[in-house]
């Protein structure tokens, strides 16, 4: 059992919030914390509020599979992810706390032709871009994570993978834990069941949160809600263009280390790790419907489970023991959006798909230069709102056709 608030033994205050601040935070999952660590650690600015409805990382942050990796097609999505890569690597030193940050390396396979050349062409991209990956045939595959079927005889054959070695997963609370627990030595106030429930506006700048727990005062405002960011802008008169859908993921009973790294397949729909306990995570595709429930269907899970098999027959036996869901939001170039909006003290953070929680030290460290210095940092220039108006998109569905 966690310790109550404000023991001896808490990571971090439980405070009550004050009348105003000079940055308000909304959503205390992984992209929330890591913006107000970096808001004091690299920016000095330390009067900044987390606002969170539930607890702390509760939300997706908890309920993700830990995957982290950069190997992404477009230079624009390589350049941030590569960046996050680049802090999980210093994380732990960064935070003083340990968040089990294991770099096993990531296999996407190919089972089709369209596949391969596909894949190539992104592992070409990546190397231009400086990030470490590989091309690997059927054999290549098979030595890497023995376990993977690499038969020929089978629905989708194997017919070779991209790898990157730096990729790898961490455990997503203690990563939660450690940037909470930074965020409030530097004096951020974080401020659990509190839910947003609309603002006041004067001409084109936010002056007031409004909160289950009263109004607050904000010189600058920053939405990190995730699926619920388009609730939250209708209040503010402006629409976003994302849809929220269930993502599902489950874990097994432990096992003995048999699974030396991550394998992923965009074609069959699954991935799998194995956790540091033991267990092995797997996630599916996205539920088709939209939604804000935490429950998917169970059709995904049972196509899941059908191809996880079929990739790894070794876990034909293994006995599931959890299953929930996520709420992921879509942009429509399945891209983020990320930076300043039609109020002038107003910046946004949303539409990370799949993809949050890889994102979670590097989007942190760009939107707090972005809130710092009122101008868009250079790695989320592209992912602007205004760019479904320019027509200037940087579409990633081939990278996020499955969860990751």
């Amino acid at each position: 059992m966690p310790p109550p608030p404000n023991h001896p033994r808490s990571l971090w205050r439980n405070p009550e919030p004050k009348r105003a601040y000079d940055v308000v935070i909304v959503g205390g999952g992984g992209h929330g914390l890591a913006t107000a660590h970096y808001l004091a650690e690299n920016h000095g600015i330390t009067n900044v509020a987390v606002l969170e409805k539930g607890w702390l990382a509760g939300g997706n942050m908890a309920r993700n599979t830990t995957i982290i990796r950069s190997n992404y097609l477009w230079d624009e999505s390589s350049a941030i992810y590569e960046h996050a890569l680049k802090l999980w690597e210093g994380l732990e030193e960064d935070l003083g706390y340990e968040i089990l940050f294991s770099q096993r390396g990531v296999l996407n396979l190919a089972h089709t032709l369209q596949d391969v050349r596909d894949s190539v062409r992104r592992v070409e991209a990546n190397k231009l871009n400086g990030i470490d990956a590989e091309w690997l045939d059927p054999d290549e595959v098979r030595k890497v994570c023995p376990i993977v079927n690499t038969s020929s005889d089978i629905r989708y054959p194997v017919l070779g993978a991209t790898y990157q070695p730096r990729a790898g997963i961490a455990k997503h609370d203690y990563v939660a834990w450690g940037f909470a627990r930074r965020a409030d030595e530097a004096g951020v106030d974080l401020i659990q069941d509190c839910e947003v429930h609309g603002f006041a506006t004067t001409g084109d700048r936010v002056t007031t949160v409004r909160t289950t727990r009263g109004d607050i005062a904000a010189g600058k405002v920053l939405l990190c809600a995730a699926g619920h960011t388009s609730t939250l802008t209708d209040r503010l008169g402006f629409r976003v263009p994302v849809q929220s859908h269930p993502l599902q993921a489950l874990v097994s009973e432990l096992l003995e280390p048999v699974h030396p790294t991550i394998v992923m397949s965009n074609a069959v729909h699954v991935y799998v790790s194995q956790a540091h306990k033991g267990e092995l995570v797997m996630g599916a595709g996205v539920d088709s419907y939209n939604g804000y429930g935490q429950r998917g269907a169970f059709h995904i899970v049972e196509r899941q489970m059908a191809a996880a098999v079929e990739l790894f027959p070794v876990f034909a036996r293994a006995h599931l023991l959890r299953s929930w869901a996520g709420i992921v939001d879509v942009s429509p170039d399945a891209s983020p959006i990320a930076g300043r909006t039609p109020y002038e003290n107003l910046y946004l953070n949303c539409g990370w798909g799949t993809g949050g929680f890889k994102a979670t030290p590097g989007i942190g460290w760009c939107l707090a230069d972005t809130v710092a210095n009122d101008e868009p940092h250079p790695y989320v220039a592209p992912f602007t709102l205004d760019r479904f108006v320019s027509g200037a998109l940087v579409d990633e569905h081939g990278a996020a056709a499955v969860a990751h």
